[in-house]
């Protein structure tokens, strides 16, 4: 009876510090779709699980557009086998025709088999942007950061500390810079496409699979319609002209030799006809 007390009084002491800190960010910020749960830990933060089975993924998306930002959030995937499952954190203007987006998807995987991270831009409803990546450590045991920073000069993409792509603006090509875009976070069965090219499919007798997210941060621009100034934070110099100093491009560097899975760049099966201009300027 005392242990139920004390555990009682845990997670009542929990719940008031979440609410003390304001740290309940999905209700506040986005709707839900499918199945999600939400809780709290020990130090009072939100924790929020989508759950993925036959039925249904699970999913959150933003109530506000933003216009440019630094957005954040902290990931634990799916322990096991996850082949055939894709957990997403990633904007998107819409899913219509000439749509902007901007995406982070972990491509599940066999057990004992490294998780793929897949990072692609998508610019006026083209997006064979890709890079891929190997994950140099298990995303399953722990939470860990992964950050988009967009602005009008780069999207940077970041994993804990270290950045792994910088995707470049230049004046005559489709960048996502005019249409505000929503946060969304999705788990959803992928089986035709996430895992050795749609070899390897969900293996359903390992469902329920669960993912959990916390920590989300945004420091962000948001639209007031068009041909009105945007909406912007104080000491917005932190991400609005941000780009990658000598350091940072030497992350990006040691994770394309190391740990790059797949380069649209360098595919020339995939264009035939030569590849996107942007690859011969980076």
């Amino acid at each position: 009876m005392a242990g139920r007390r004390a555990l009682s009084m845990a997670v009542a002491m929990a719940l008031l510090a979440a609410a003390a800190s304001g740290d309940s960010w999905l209700y506040e910020e986005f709707t839900t779709d499918g199945h999600v749960r939400a809780d709290y830990n020990a130090q009072g933060q939100q924790v929020t699980s989508l759950i993925l089975d036959r039925q249904s993924g699970g999913a959150f998306y933003s109530r506000q557009k933003y216009l440019y930002g630094q957005f954040s959030i902290q990931l634990k995937l799916i322990p096991g086998n996850s082949a055939g499952t894709v957990t997403s954190f990633y904007l998107t203007s819409g899913d219509g025709p000439g749509h902007d987006e901007i995406d982070m998807e972990f491509m599940g995987n066999e057990t004992g088999q490294p998780v793929v991270l897949n990072t692609n831009v998508w610019a006026n409803g083209d997006g064979k942007k890709e890079q891929q990546f190997y994950l140099w450590f298990d995303p399953t045991t722990d939470f860990h950061t992964y950050t988009i920073i967009w602005n009008d000069k780069n999207i940077i993409f970041k994993v804990d500390d270290l950045f792994i792509r910088s995707y470049r603006r230049y004046g005559d090509l489709p960048y996502p810079g005019g249409k505000p875009m929503s946060v969304h976070a999705t788990l959803w069965d992928g089986s035709f496409w996430a895992t050795q090219q749609g070899k390897v499919k969900v293996d359903w007798s390992s469902a329920p699979f669960v993912v959990n997210y916390k920590g989300y941060a945004v420091d962000a621009c948001t639209s007031n319609g068009d041909g009105r100034p945007l909406s912007c934070p104080a000491g917005t110099d932190r991400w609005m002209n941000r780009q990658l100093d000598g350091a940072e491009w030497g992350t990006v560097a040691w994770a394309k030799q190391n740990y790059m899975h797949y380069n649209y760049c360098k595919d020339g099966w995939r264009f035939p006809q030569g590849f996107p201009a942007e690859c011969s300027r980076t």
